[in-house]
């Protein structure tokens, strides 16, 4: 979406924005808004639930559900609003997935080393003349799929082995240019794992995902989100629920224990 300068408004209807703005209020355990601003913000304990295979699930009881970008229709999302529910756009961001419909628009140049999973290489994010029009590319998909917000994926390449000598500045600049993006578009967006660059961009996204940070004894650097009234979406795949659900409340995350292939099947807490 092309930037273009904010208009120029008479005092007396700035005065008057800035009265209405000051006298509204937000409603709801998953939306909120700030003055000027309708974007969706799903607050601390917001419950969900996070699928990327399989047929979609739609009767699930909870007000957010996160779904892969691609694979699913606008017919899906609606179907999921006039149920209720907002709906989060999964992209890999990150990393560069060999069976994507716009895998043929990668040059080699920008393609690294494997992240572990089939099919998928790390980006050389530093490339952002060459990734920026394929990542807006795929969040106008997004929008016009109806999405509310965006779960970017693999945004902490500069702590692995990438292939490329990502810096932690490399980095942040590509998470505030994918978190830019997503906004210009009128979506939230959500911060995935990056635990050491939360400081720095907590202000920058609307909420966060994380994966198994009580495994790892990681959950506490993910309170500058709830601090910040700010969802934390958090998943585990091999502790149960008893050994990580006491502290998660604790910590008001929306945590539920999940399957690596992240099917319907989930255990919430």
């Amino acid at each position: 979406m092309p930037w273009s300068p904010p208009l120029k408004r008479p005092l007396h209807l700035v005065a008057l924005l800035l009265l209405t703005a000051g006298c509204s209020t937000t409603t709801g355990s998953t939306s909120g808004s700030e003055a000027g601003d309708a974007r969706w913000r799903p607050r601390p304990g917001t419950a969900w639930q996070w699928q990327l295979t399989g047929r979609i699930d739609t009767s699930v009881d909870v007000p957010v559900y996160d779904v892969d970008g691609f694979d699913q229709s606008r017919t899906l999302v609606s179907a999921l609003h006039d149920k209720g529910r907002k709906v989060i756009c999964y992209l890999s961001t990150g990393a560069f997935e060999d069976w994507r419909p716009d895998a043929g628009k990668f040059p080699r140049s920008v393609i690294g080393r494997g992240n572990g999973w089939e099919g998928e290489r790390w980006l050389d994010i530093r490339a952002t003349d060459v990734l920026e029009p394929l990542m807006a590319h795929r969040l106008d998909m997004c929008r016009e799929k109806g999405f509310d917000a965006v779960e970017p994926d693999n945004m902490d390449g500069y702590r692995n082995r990438t292939g490329f000598p990502l810096t932690a500045a490399d980095q942040l600049r590509y998470n505030r240019l994918i978190a830019r993006l997503a906004h210009d578009r009128g979506m939230a967006v959500g911060l995935k794992n990056d635990l050491d660059q939360i400081p720095a961009l907590v202000g920058d996204f609307d909420f966060a995902v994380n994966e198994q940070c009580a495994q790892y004894d990681e959950c506490a650097d993910m309170t500058p989100f709830i601090k910040a009234g700010k969802a934390v979406f958090h998943v585990e795949y091999e502790l149960p629920t008893s050994r990580f659900c006491a502290e998660s409340r604790r910590l008001k995350l929306s945590s539920m224990l999940k399957k690596y292939e992240l099917g319907v099947w989930r255990e919430a807490c």
